[in-house]
C-alpha cells in the first residue's frame, strides 16, 4: 500500500576533522588537526560516552565521496573555493545592491596553485581556477533566506561533506548533497548559467517580494577550470527534502502525460524512486486557508516564469505518511542560524588565515556550535512540512486529460479509497529552461507522435495554464 514501512539499513558517516587554533607561548597561532567528538545534528541533546556517530533509522541517500572517487578532487575545490568565496565576501561590509552587481560580467576568477598564495591555501589537487557569478547578490540572497555565512560554510566545507547522489539522468547533471543535507549542489551548462544571470534581477525581486514564493533557492554560482581541463559549472541551491521526516513517496510533477510514467513497476519503487504524473494515485486535501495560499503562491510562481519564458519547470513533492514511522531524525533541519559569536569568530579565522584548507574553529568556538545545535528549529515557509489528507484514487479521476481524455476536467478529483495522515514538502524546480529553438523543435517532432497539449515542451503561457490546471486537482481543499 502508499503507506507500507520498508526495513532501514543504518549507514554511519565518518566523524569529521576539525582544526582548532591554539595560541601558543609569544603569540602565534599553531594549527593541530584533531579527530573530535561533535554532536551530530540527528543526535539526542544527552552526550555520547564513545566516538562513534548516532545510528541512522534508514539508509541516508548518495554515496560519500572519498578519496579514489572519481570527483574527489572536484569536490576538494569546490570546498576551497567556496571557503575562499565566504571569507572573502564577509570581509567587505554589506551595501545596498546596484545594478552593476547584477551585470552578467561580474564575476571574479581566483587562481588556486597547489603550494597556495597571499590569498588561497596551499592544497592536495592540481591547479584550478574559480569563479564567482554575482556574488554581492547571492550574499544578499542568502541573506534573504536566512542562510548565516559561517553555518553556510560548514554545511559545504566540512570533512567529506558532499554526497553524491544517483547517476545523471537526461539532462547530464550530478547532483551532491551536504552531510547534513540542507544544501543541494548541481552541475550545470553554460546556457543554464547564462539564463539564471539573466533573470536574476527580475529573480531577486521576486523572491524578496513573496517571502514564500515556492520557486527553488539560489545560494551561489560558480566554476572551477583545472588546469588542462574543462570547466565545470556548478550552482549551491536549498533541499526541499530537508526534513526530520523520512520521504516515502517522491513525485516531480509537470502536468502533461506523454513520457510522464516511471519505468519502475510499484512493487520495484523505494524511498529514493522519484515517480511522475501517471504514477500519481493520491489526491491531497487540505485545510481552506493553506489551500487557499498554496494556489495563489502557485499563480504568482507561475506568472513569474512564464514573463521570463521559462516553461518544463515540476512542482518536486516528498510526502510522509504519518502512520508509517515515527519522526526518525534530527538531522538536516531548515534553519542556517548560529550565534552571532560564532559566525563572527570562524568568518574571522577563515579571513586571516589561508594556510588550512579546513573551516577554523576554536575550542570555545566548538562547544558553542554543538550546544547551539540543540535549539535549531525547522524554518516555517509554504512547501515545508505541511499537513494534508492523502486520497488514494486513480489518474482517472484527477485529470481524464492525463490518463487518455480530451481536455480539462472542470470537477475537483474524487477519491472514495483510503485516506493517510501525511506531511508535505514541495517546491518549484528545473526552472532554468526557457522555450528555445531546441524545445521548439521537440515540440514539433513530438507533435507527430503524439496530442501536441500532451507534450511537456510547449509555449510558456500553455505551460503555466496547464500547470496550475493539473495542481489544482492535486491539492484540493478539506469539504
Amino acid at each position: 500500500g502508499g503507506n507500507a514501512s520498508r526495513s532501514p539499513e543504518a549507514k554511519a558517516p565518518a566523524l569529521p576533522r576539525i582544526c582548532i587554533s591554539d595560541s601558543a607561548p609569544g603569540g602565534c597561532d599553531v594549527t593541530k588537526e584533531a579527530s573530535v567528538s561533535v554532536a551530530w545534528p540527528d543526535e539526542a541533546a544527552t552526550p555520547r560516552t564513545n566516538l562513534e556517530p548516532p545510528p541512522q533509522r534508514w539508509r541516508r541517500p548518495g554515496k560519500t565521496i572519498s578519496k579514489g572517487h572519481r570527483n574527489y578532487h572536484l569536490m576538494l575545490n569546490l570546498q576551497l573555493g567556496i571557503r575562499h568565496a565566504v571569507g572573502k565576501s564577509a570581509a567587505k561590509p554589506m551595501r545596498e545592491l546596484s545594478r552593476a552587481d547584477f551585470d552578467p560580467r561580474e564575476k571574479f576568477w581566483t587562481r588556486f596553485p597547489p603550494a597556495g598564495s597571499k590569498t588561497t591555501p596551499p592544497h592536495s589537487s592540481s591547479e584550478f581556477r574559480w569563479k564567482d557569478y554575482c556574488p554581492m547578490v547571492f550574499r544578499h540572497m542568502r541573506k534573504l533566506f536566512a542562510v548565516d555565512p559561517a553555518d553556510y560554510m560548514l554545511a559545504i566545507c566540512g570533512d567529506d561533506a558532499l554526497r553524491e547522489l544517483s547517476s545523471p539522468g537526461k539532462s547530464g547533471s550530478f547532483f551532491y548533497l551536504t552531510q547534513d543535507e540542507r544544501l543541494m549542489i548541481k552541475t550545470v551548462k553554460k546556457s543554464e548559467v547564462k539564463l539564471l544571470i539573466r533573470m536574476l534581477p527580475s529573480y531577486h525581486k521576486h523572491v524578496k517580494r513573496y517571502k514564500n514564493s515556492l520557486i527553488t533557492r539560489f545560494y551561489g554560482v560558480h566554476s572551477v577550470k583545472p588546469y588542462g581541463g574543462q570547466k565545470v559549472r556548478f550552482i549551491v541551491m536549498g533541499n526541499l527534502f530537508c526534513s526530520e521526516h523520512r520521504i516515502h513517496r517522491r513525485y516531480d510533477l509537470k502536468g502533461s502525460s506523454y513520457g510522464r510514467k516511471s519505468d519502475r513497476f510499484e512493487e520495484e519503487t523505494g524511498d529514493a524512486t522519484t515517480l511522475k504524473d501517471l504514477d500519481l494515485n493520491f489526491a491531497f486535501r487540505m485545510q481552506r486557508p493553506l489551500y487557499k495560499e498554496l494556489h495563489e503562491q502557485l499563480r504568482r510562481d507561475c506568472a513569474f516564469l512564464e514573463s521570463e519564458g521559462i516553461m518544463d519547470y515540476s512542482l518536486l513533492v516528498g510526502v510522509h505518511f504519518c502512520d508509517d514511522i515515527v519522526p526518525a531524525s534530527k538531522m538536516a533541519l531548515s534553519t542556517f542560524t548560529t550565534s552571532p559569536e560564532l559566525s563572527a569568530n570562524m568568518l574571522s579565522a577563515c579571513q586571516s588565515s589561508v594556510s588550512m584548507p579546513e573551516p577554523c574553529l576554536s575550542a570555545k568556538d566548538l562547544d558553542k556550535m554543538a550546544d547551539h545545535r540543540n535549539f535549531r528549529k525547522p524554518l516555517a515557509r509554504l512547501g515545508a512540512h505541511l499537513p494534508a489528507r492523502a486520497e488514494r484514487t486513480s489518474m482517472s479521476n484527477i485529470d481524464p486529460f492525463l490518463s487518455g481524455g480530451r481536455g480539462f476536467s472542470s470537477g475537483r478529483s474524487k477519491s472514495g479509497g483510503e485516506a493517510y495522515d501525511v506531511i508535505l514538502y514541495f517546491g518549484i524546480i528545473d526552472i532554468l529552461r526557457d522555450y528555445d529553438i531546441s524545445k521548439r523543435l521537440e515540440h514539433a517532432y513530438k507533435s507527430l507522435q503524439t496530442d501536441p497539449s500532451s507534450i511537456s515542451a510547449v509555449d510558456p503561457r500553455l505551460y503555466s495554464q496547464r500547470f496550475r490546471d493539473f495542481m489544482g486537482r492535486i491539492f484540493i481543499k478539506e469539504c
